[in-house]
């Protein structure tokens, strides 16, 4: 797929998800309070928006959580970028009725993991309906810019089914992706299409 703009990902920094709540599946649109970034959370954005200073990047798009509302805040001043928009389809996959629970619980309600592409957790989304937005979200992007390069600044299952779907992937070869721990981590940058 052609793009008319070059487009880089990153995934917010560490939170106590990745620490003490390991387990622990996130709230949505926020866990209540909200879930901002641990101490080595700034540290790896800090990181991120060094390496992200030779990019000339134009636009900054987050999801409005507050983990990736800091960790677009902290590129923003790094970048000396005024402007940051946010945009819910951004938002991280809303596991409905198991936000706050196990993730254990959570995958129990699916036989296999590859019925969760289409099938919703109740009051929550499948795969593909996060897929939906994120990618709707992309193609408005792409009719309302060219030759721009655009930040997205999101989270991991998002970002992974953006990049997987950019590159082709099939829901076999994003299962595998995502169960080898080969997905985007924690304040990695992605290149979607440079």
């Amino acid at each position: 797929m052609e793009l008319k703009n070059k487009y880089i990902l990153l995934r917010h920094g560490q939170t106590i998800h990745q620490t003490q709540k390991k387990n622990i599946v996130y709230g949505w649109p926020d866990d209540n309070p909200p879930c901002g970034l641990t101490k080595k959370g700034r540290e790896q954005i800090k990181e991120a928006a060094k390496k992200l200073k030779n990019e000339k990047i134009d636009l900054i798009f987050s999801s409005d959580a507050l983990r990736t509302k800091e960790t677009a805040e902290i590129v923003a001043k790094e970048l000396g970028l005024a402007t940051i928009n946010y945009d819910a389809r951004l938002r991280d996959i809303n596991w409905g009725i198991y936000q706050g629970k196990t993730k254990f619980e959570a995958w129990a309600y699916y036989k296999n993991p590859q019925s969760k592409f289409k099938k919703a957790p109740p009051q929550g989304e499948s795969w593909n309906d996060c897929l939906k937005r994120v990618t709707d979200f992309l193609k408005e992007l792409e009719q309302k810019y060219s030759g721009k390069t655009i930040l997205i600044v999101s989270h991991g299952d998002p970002l992974w089914l953006l990049e997987g779907w950019f590159q082709g992937k099939t829901q076999k070869q994003l299962l595998l992706q995502k169960f080898t721990g080969n997905t985007i981590k924690t304040g990695e940058i992605r290149k979607l299409n440079l």
